[in-house]
């Protein structure tokens, strides 16, 4: 069975943009797309350790605010020609409430 942890609402997270969650693995950056959909990942950019949170949202990627990396929000991945990846957590909407698997 898995476990999935109550964080916030879907309205607590704004639209194309984000939430920090302190957690003992670290900050998690919950993101919200314009269609609702939330993603979860460390926030940490595998390029330098920017703050991802406090980058622009654009469909399914996050900009970092550092030095522009785009990295894919359903799976961390950097955008080619940079390479790395954060650590993304699985996240779900139901009812209105966000939930994480940590």
């Amino acid at each position: 069975m898995t476990d999935w942890t109550k964080i916030c609402t879907l309205e607590d997270i704004p639209r194309q943009g984000s939430r920090v969650l302190e957690s003992g693995q670290g900050r998690i950056a919950l993101f919200r797309t314009h269609d609702d959909t939330v993603f979860a990942l460390l926030d940490r950019c595998p390029h330098k350790g920017g703050q991802l949170a406090q980058g622009m949202v654009c469909g399914q990627h996050v900009t970092c605010p550092m030095h522009g990396w785009n990295i894919g929000l359903a799976d961390g991945q950097a955008v080619a020609p940079d390479s790395g990846t954060a650590p993304t957590f699985p996240a779900k909407v139901e009812d209105g409430l966000v939930y994480l698997q940590l």
